[in-house]
């Protein structure tokens, strides 16, 4: 059957086809019984609005992008994590009719693809993801006015942001460590071009610092294979360290095995403490200490400022809270 038309309901329902397109479009300025007969006409006519017609008057496509700015290794988007984060973003925005249009940036040619995309108002906003610190996508988006939020801090500093609290989860963690009597502490760091790196490192030397001990510090990259040689390195360094704070738990994992094949016991010869207490955390040997850092909650938080953004709500940041979990590797 051929599908009808906003003519043929307006024809049904008496009235103008200007009326049945401002009842549609929910404008409110219809007189209830103009909307009654509308809409009883749209029911008994199975009638379903042109989306692309629609979004030519109310300037919406009721689409948001997220967009994950990550290099071709997927030093984020491998993360465990991500697909909470994914899952999370999906729910939210289905939950008030939004769809999600999910677009990887791994390249200069795609970050460009996608700054052509939305400059063609695909999208009424766009959640970026995963960026690092020299990324120019935040601030090519941020120059087209569309609505934007970020997952974790940008170096664009006029786009909104929700961040973890990454130097305070650090020194919750330290502390831990300094109050189980540990005197050398050391800290495997996530890649130091992410923001939420530079902070769990500066938490940590701050932390440090106002003890009088001195930092020692192992470069990572977020995956179990970095924490695993960090550690090595850490031991060859300084074979006295007796605690490891790991700016993430897929490094603290890497480095629980180093320990083992060294023979160093965990806890009792070297402590070790990680960050965001994934799942795994709970079921490693010995169970993982962790700074619980709720990336679902994140997550939601990154889409109601987004959603707040559209319908042209304040621009401020949102700093989430952590909490310190303690288990046998501490």
């Amino acid at each position: 059957m051929k599908r009808p038309t906003l003519a043929v309901v307006a024809a049904r329902a008496g009235v103008s086809k200007s009326s049945v397109s401002r009842v549609i479009n929910g404008e409110t300025t219809v007189a209830p019984e103009i909307q009654d007969v509308v809409m009883q006409a749209v029911r008994e006519l199975g009638y379903v609005p042109n989306a692309a017609a629609r979004n030519l008057v109310t300037r919406r496509t009721d689409a948001v992008a997220v967009v994950v700015s990550d290099p071709p290794k997927g030093v984020v988007s491998d993360d465990p994590l991500f697909s909470t984060v994914v899952r999370t973003v999906s729910r939210e925005l289905e939950a008030v009719g939004r769809r999600v249009v999910l677009i990887l940036a791994e390249s200069d040619e795609s970050r460009a693809r996608v700054e052509r995309y939305v400059a063609g108002g695909h999208v009424d906003g766009v959640m970026l993801v995963a960026l690092h610190g020299a990324d120019p996508l935040p601030a090519a988006l941020a120059r087209m006015g569309l609505p934007i939020a970020s997952f974790n801090r940008t170096a664009a500093t006029d786009v909104p942001y929700v961040a973890l609290d990454n130097a305070g989860g650090a020194e919750l963690a330290v502390r831990h460590l300094l109050e189980r009597g540990r005197r050398r502490i050391a800290t495997i760091t996530g890649p130091l071009d992410l923001y939420e790196s530079r902070e769990r490192l500066e938490g940590y030397r701050a932390t440090l610092r106002d003890t009088g001990r001195r930092s020692i510090v192992a470069l990572g990259d977020f995956t179990r294979v970095s924490g695993a040689e960090a550690m090595r390195q850490l031991l060859e360094d300084d074979p006295d360290v007796d605690a490891v704070f790991a700016a993430n738990d897929l490094m603290a994992i890497g480095a629980l095995r180093t320990l083992h094949q060294a023979g160093r016991r965990v806890p009792d010869d070297v402590a070790v403490v990680g960050f965001d207490d994934i799942e795994a955390a709970a079921y490693t040997t010995p169970a993982l200490t962790s700074v619980r850092s709720s990336m679902a909650d994140q997550a939601t938080a990154t889409v109601r400022l987004l959603l707040a953004l559209i319908e042209g709500g304040p621009r401020k940041p949102v700093i989430m809270p952590n909490e310190l979990v303690v288990r046998e590797s501490s």
